[in-house]
């Protein structure tokens, strides 16, 4: 069975070039389009997608209307997966839309989209309950708060930020090992580390472990800086 997908955009241009890339893959379905945080709505009431892919800024406001959609989806349709997409990496709008759960969402940048195959990916992997972060999203976030004095980030080696970041992105500890080309058991050492280092406590799953190390990064104070 295809995965239904409602896709989001104001721009017209984006909206039928996305769709267009997207029904050329198998397995992929675009059930319809909106432009607008009302008009997403709607079509998600009407037609039960099993994933939403939206921009992050739409009429009426052209502010956080995405995150907004994304929060009123999952507490009325939990089983529909949300990902949001972004011009730019905007810390903030990535901790708001997994502060309350990673599971079923994702946070990508626009550029992502040209990347089929990842855009695919992601939409599996939340369809599933999973989450998808845009890799330079989790960079970005684990570089600035490394530079800040003191940072308990600081303790971790070069593989252990390598191991973090992947886990950030909502990877388990198969899929990382693979990336990096390691054993699970390497993987599986190198994250309990990272939680050690990092004071974060207790058997974590995969979307848990997610929500604990962004909620660390903010209580660090990156995250709540924008």
């Amino acid at each position: 069975m295809a995965l239904r997908v409602v896709f989001a955009d104001d721009d017209y241009l984006v909206r039928e070039g996305v769709r267009g890339l997207l029904d050329r893959v198998d397995g992929i379905e675009v059930v319809a389009t909106a432009d607008d945080l009302p008009g997403l709505l709607t079509a998600v009431r009407g037609h039960r997608p099993d994933v939403v892919l939206t921009d992050i800024r739409m009429p009426p406001t052209r502010t956080d209307e995405g995150i907004q959609a994304a929060r009123r989806i999952r507490a009325e349709h939990p089983e529909v997966g949300v990902v949001v997409l972004s011009q730019h990496i905007e810390a903030d709008y990535a901790y708001d839309l997994l502060a309350d759960s990673a599971e079923g969402v994702g946070y990508l940048l626009k550029e992502r989209v040209a990347h089929l195959d990842e855009l695919t990916r992601a939409l599996e992997d939340v369809a599933r309950g999973g989450s998808a972060l845009d890799p330079k999203v989790v960079a970005a976030l684990i570089a600035d708060r490394r530079r800040a004095a003191g940072s308990p980030l600081g303790r971790l080696s070069e593989r252990e930020r390598e191991v973090l970041a992947l886990m950030a992105e909502g990877k388990s500890n198969a899929r990382i090992a693979t990336e990096l080309t390691v054993s699970l058991r390497a993987v599986e050492k190198h994250i309990n580390a990272i939680l050690a280092k990092l004071d974060i406590a207790g058997d974590l799953t995969v979307h848990r472990r997610v929500k604990a190390v962004l909620a660390f990064l903010h209580h660090e104070g990156l995250l709540g800086s924008g």
